[in-house]
């Protein structure tokens, strides 16, 4: 989980700083110190920390917060404000050309991600309605073409190569030709990597940033080498003048630096996240959003968005009709497992729901959820069609629940613990409906979701 320790250091401090009806400067010291070391060990630039730190004590003693009725909650209003701040305020968008084609240049060191995330970012623009290219210039790399061929497939973008024979510098002015000739208006460059900067490296991207006079120059960084992908965005800012940063693997790095210095250290934005494998695992970077998570406050508006991209609006509204109807059965419920699935893992789900960060839910065993729900599946695809149109037909016969286990390879038990969820969802919905039609008649007053 992104920020993890992070989170929950900064969680414990503030829940000490709220607990106090009042607090003085020793607290706001103390407090500080604490959120001070959480930082360093969370991989943050020392200078970016210092720097932070010092903010929030000036603020916090500068605007009479420690006289204020709730000084805990104004402390971390401000420190909100301040990662805010730090991680660069509001949301960086990708600079469209207005010639009609957009040229993205995707530059990094080897095994940072560039060849996937190309294809991310391809498949990311195609949801918004362009037609995206991916251009192979990696030409060093062994198999580097083959693997941007083979993500091109996986997500049906085509690729424009033109093998490793070829300087790369000529590859992307032909890619970019092609794309205008034949209706492409946004087009992603591959470059190639080094496992560490070289002189040979930086020129090659000089030349063709040159010829293809790229609208953006993305630096693709692995978040999890902390320090050293800062030291690398350092580098590459000062030698291509990168437009923004991608960071990679922020799913998997509990600590989070990276994230939390680069903008500062090169005054460049973080455009895009990867929190996870899957070519849809690409996020917009927003700093308020992301400052919320790691504060605990979770991050309610990319779980809508996330849910409004994923979610099929007609099948969710049928599935509501249907609920409150009390004509709910398990195809339906299948439905809106599937539906729920689409989400992606409830552990990324549980970060953007306030106070999801928290402590107390470090020993819920995310994946065991996971397997649940394959194994609630396994269940109901065991029962004939007529037995998952009709519900009661299982739930007072022994002989179905047996043969239903069985071919699910789980326990009468399981099968039981479903049936019972399963029927006890549908009597809270008839009597939420009953509760809604005695409110229209008032007999109970006006209830808090009736309007």
């Amino acid at each position: 989980m992104a920020f993890e320790n992070l989170s929950t250091k900064l969680q414990e401090t503030f829940k000490k700083l709220k607990g106090k009806g009042k607090i003085n400067e020793k607290d706001l010291k103390e407090a500080m110190r604490e959120v001070k070391l959480a930082l360093l060990e969370a991989d943050v630039n020392y200078k970016v920390v210092k720097s932070f730190i010092n903010n929030v004590k000036e603020k916090s003693l500068g605007a009479n917060v420690l006289e204020s009725l709730t000084p805990g909650q104004q402390v971390i209003k401000i420190v909100n404000e301040e990662l805010t701040n730090l991680m660069g305020t509001t949301e960086s968008k990708i600079n469209f050309s207005d010639s009609g084609v957009t040229v993205v240049m995707m530059a990094g060191l080897q095994g940072a991600g560039k060849t996937t995330m190309s294809g991310k970012l391809a498949l990311s623009m195609r949801k918004k309605n362009k037609k995206p290219l991916l251009v192979a210039c990696d030409i060093y790399r062994p198999a580097a073409i083959k693997q941007l061929e083979v993500v091109g497939k996986q997500i049906d973008i085509p690729v424009f190569t033109m093998g490793n024979k070829i300087s790369a510098v000529n590859i992307a002015k032909a890619g970019v030709k092609h794309a205008k000739e034949n209706g492409f208006n946004f087009v992603i460059i591959d470059t190639a990597g080094r496992l560490q900067i070289d002189e040979a490296l930086m020129e090659e991207l000089k030349d063709i940033k040159e010829e293809v006079n790229p609208s953006e120059i993305l630096l693709v960084v692995d978040s999890m080498t902390g320090q050293d992908a800062v030291n690398v965005a350092e580098t590459f800012d000062k030698e291509l003048n990168i437009t923004g940063v991608v960071l990679t693997k922020l799913d998997g790095d509990t600590r989070g630096g990276a994230a939390l210095s680069i903008r500062q250290v090169t005054n460049k934005p973080i455009k895009f996240i990867g929190m996870g494998e899957k070519m849809s695992d690409l996020e917009v970077f927003h700093p308020d959003r992301m400052a919320s998570r790691i504060l605990g406050m979770g991050d309610v508006l990319s779980l809508i968005e996330k849910a409004q991209q994923s979610i099929d609006e007609k099948e969710a509204k049928h599935l509501t009709d249907k609920m409150f109807n009390n004509d709910l059965n398990f195809d339906d419920y299948l439905s809106a497992m599937e539906q729920m699935k689409k989400l992606g893992p409830l552990s990324k789900l549980m970060e953007m729901i306030p106070g999801a960060n928290s402590k107390e839910l470090q020993g819920i065993d995310f994946d065991e959820g996971e397997k649940q729900l394959e194994k609630t599946k396994s269940i109901i695809y065991s029962m004939t069609a007529k037995e998952r149109k009709n519900p009661s037909l299982v739930y007072s016969s022994t002989s179905r629940k047996k043969r239903i286990a069985k071919g699910s390879g789980t326990s009468i038990q399981e099968v039981n613990r479903l049936v019972k969820g399963f029927e006890g969802m549908r009597k809270n919905m008839k009597m939420i409906k009953g509760l809604q039609k005695n409110a229209k008649k008032g007999l109970f007053g006006k209830l808090p979701f009736m309007k």
